[in-house]
C-alpha cells in the first residue's frame, strides 16, 4: 500500500451492562475505572498495563499487521455493570463522540468496542441511538463494524445501523481480543469492496445468567453449532444470550447472522440456528444450591482434609451484573456455623475500609457491613474482626477475564472474622481474579472454600484452583439472581422462557418475525 493515504478509522465505545433493578451509572463511577478522550487512548494503548478493553487491543493489533491505516481516537469508557446510566451523562457523551467525529472526517470507517446492554435512566436502547448517530455522521458507505459482549440485548435499530455486529462466544469471556482481531478483518475486507447483508433473530427465550457458559450446556452447544455455519459467504455468526436485568422490549436470545452480500442466505442461517436453539429452551432452567446445603458443605470439607476445597459462587450478588457485592447471606451463614478456613472476597463496603486503614494492621474491633444498608438485599450485619493486611487496591489482573489488565480496587482491607478472611474493596468490583485475594497475602490453595461475589468469570481466573465440580452456585437473594420470576419485570417481551413457562415459538419467515 506504499505511496496510498493510511486509513483513517475511528475508535469510539461506550460500555456498561445495565441492572434495570440497580442504582443509576454516573460519571464518577466511570472515572474509577475507564474513561478515556482522544489522545489519551493511544496513550493508554502503548502502555505496559493498558486499562482499555481487549477487543480494542485486539482491534488495533491486527490493523497494525494488516492495514496501512491511522487509528482516529475519540471515546472511550468502560464500567462495571450497574445500573442504568444517567441520562444527561449519557447524552453528554453522545455529544462528545457526535463533535469529535464530525472534526475528524472524512473517515475510512469506524470501529466500536461496546457492551450492548444499556440502557440510560429514560431510553431503553443507547447502544441503537450511538450506532445511528455514527451512521449520520459518516454516510451509508463507510464501514462500521462492533464488538459487543454476548450478554448484549441487540435492537433492530443496532443491526441496521452497524455494518457488522460481532459478538462474544466465550463465557466466560477470555476471547475478547480475538473478537476486536476479528472486527478488523472484517473492516479490511470491506475496504477490498465486501458489502456484508445481516440478519437478526430474537426468541421468546431469556436465559438466566448461569445457564449461558459457554464450556457445556445449552448455549455452548449453539454457540459451537453457529460456528459451524461460518463459511466463505456467512462472515460472522453471533449468537447473544443478552441480559435479562436490562428490562427491554429487546430482550430475548438474539442471532445476528451476517453473510458477505447476500440477505436471503443470512436469514436463512439464521433460522437454521433458531429452530435448533428453541428446541433446547427447556435446557435454560436454572439449578442452584440452597444456601443451608453449601453451608453444611463448607463445614464438612472443613472437617474433612479429604474431600475437595469448595468455592461458593454468591451468583445473585455479582457486581459484574449490576450487584452490589455487599450482600451478606453467605457470609453471615457462614460465620453462625462457625466455618474455618475460608476466604471470602470481595466486598464492597467503602466506609468499613476507610475505617480499617484509620485503624491499621493489628487492629480488633467490631466491624460493621452495611453501616448505611443500600437496599433491601444489602443488610446491615457485624462482627469482631482483626486488621490483617492493608493495600491501596492497585493491581494487575493474572487470570481470565481481568488478566493483564490494570486495576484499582481503591483502599482495601484484609480483615479476619475468626477463621473466615474478608477482602473488603472500596471500588465495586466482581471477584474474577484471584489476584484480588493473593494481593492481600492469601494463599487460595489452602483454604477449604472460597466465596466469590460472582456469577461465571470467576471459573477463568479461578480453574487453577477448583475444577468445575468443585464449584457450588448458591441461591441467596439479590440483583442478579438466577431466578428470574422474583423479578418485577416492565418491559421484557412476555411470554419469554422461563419466566413463562408457556411461551411459545415455531418457524416463520424471518421477514415476519
Amino acid at each position: 500500500m506504499t505511496g496510498k493515504t493510511p486509513r483513517r478509522v475511528a475508535i469510539l465505545g461506550l460500555m456498561l451492562e445495565s441492572n434495570r433493578f440497580a442504582p443509576a451509572t454516573t460519571k464518577s463511577d466511570y472515572l474509577n475505572r475507564v474513561y478515556l478522550v482522544g489522545r489519551d487512548i493511544l496513550r493508554d494503548l502503548e502502555s505496559a498495563d493498558p486499562q482499555l478493553p481487549a477487543e480494542i487491543r485486539g482491534f488495533v493489533s491486527h490493523m497494525n499487521a494488516k492495514c496501512d491505516w491511522m487509528p482516529v481516537p475519540i471515546l472511550v469508557g468502560l464500567v462495571e455493570a450497574g445500573g442504568p446510566i444517567d441520562h444527561a451523562f449519557f447524552q453528554h457523551n453522545l455529544e462528545e463522540m457526535k463533535r469529535r467525529l464530525e472534526a475528524e472526517m472524512p473517515l475510512d470507517a469506524v470501529y466500536v468496542s461496546n457492551h450492548g446492554a444499556m440502557v440510560t435512566t429514560e431510553n431503553g436502547d443507547p447502544d441503537g441511538e450511538i450506532l445511528s448517530m455514527i451512521r449520520g455522521v459518516v454516510g451509508p458507505e463507510v464501514p462500521v463494524v462492533a464488538t459487543l459482549d454476548l450478554h448484549g440485548n441487540v435492537s433492530e435499530r443496532m443491526v441496521e445501523a452497524a455494518d457488522v455486529l460481532v459478538a462474544y462466544r466465550t463465557n466466560p469471556h477470555v476471547d475478547m481480543r480475538e473478537r476486536g482481531m476479528e472486527a478488523a478483518g472484517i473492516v479490511i475486507e470491506m475496504f477490498a469492496g465486501m458489502r456484508p447483508k445481516a440478519a437478526l433473530l430474537r426468541l421468546p427465550l431469556v436465559p438466566p445468567t448461569v445457564t449461558l457458559l459457554t464450556e457445556a450446556g445449552p448455549y455452548a452447544d449453539i454457540i459451537d453449532y453457529g460456528q459451524t455455519l461460518v463459511s466463505d459467504d456467512i462472515v460472522n455468526v453471533s449468537v447473544l444470550g443478552g441480559f435479562a436485568y436490562s428490562d427491554t422490549p429487546k430482550n430475548g436470545l438474539a442471532i445476528v447472522v451476517t453473510a458477505s452480500s447476500s440477505g436471503d442466505r443470512a436469514r436463512e442461517v439464521a433460522l437454521r440456528i433458531a429452530e435448533k436453539a428453541w428446541a433446547d429452551h427447556r435446557r435454560y432452567r436454572p439449578s442452584l444450591t440452597p444456601l443451608d446445603e453449601a453451608v453444611s458443605r463448607v463445614l464438612a470439607a472443613g472437617r474433612d482434609p479429604g474431600l475437595p476445597a469448595l468455592i461458593l459462587a454468591d451468583v445473585a450478588d455479582n457486581p459484574g451484573g449490576g450487584g452490589n457485592g455487599n450482600t451478606m447471606w453467605i457470609l453471615e451463614a457462614l460465620h453462625d456455623a462457625g466455618a474455618r478456613d475460608v476466604i471470602v472476597g470481595i466486598i464492597y463496603d467503602p466506609a468499613l475500609a476507610a475505617e480499617a486503614h484509620d485503624l491499621g494492621e493489628g487492629a480488633a474491633f467490631r466491624a460493621v457491613f452495611n453501616r448505611v444498608e443500600p437496599d433491601e438485599f444489602s443488610r446491615r450485619f457485624e462482627a469482631e474482626a482483626t486488621v490483617v493486611r492493608l493495600k491501596d487496591g492497585d493491581c494487575v489482573g493474572r487470570r481470565g477475564f481481568y488478566a493483564r489488565r490494570r486495576m484499582n480496587l481503591g483502599p482495601t482491607a484484609l480483615l479476619d472474622l475468626g477463621g473466615i478472611r474478608v477482602v473488603v474493596v472500596s471500588i465495586r468490583t466482581q471477584c474474577a481474579d484471584p489476584v484480588f485475594l493473593e494481593m492481600m497475602g492469601l494463599d487460595i490453595a489452602q483454604a477449604r472454600a472460597v466465596v466469590v461475589k460472582s456469577r461465571g468469570h470467576f471459573r477463568a481466573g479461578f480453574d487453577e484452583f477448583f475444577a468445575a465440580e468443585q464449584v457450588v452456585e448458591v441461591d441467596a437473594p439479590g440483583l442478579t439472581s438466577p431466578v428470574l420470576s422474583r423479578f418485577d419485570f416492565k418491559h421484557l417481551p412476555r411470554p419469554a422462557f422461563p419466566i413463562d413457562e408457556q411461551a411459545e415459538w415455531s418457524p416463520v419467515d424471518l421477514a415476519a418475525s
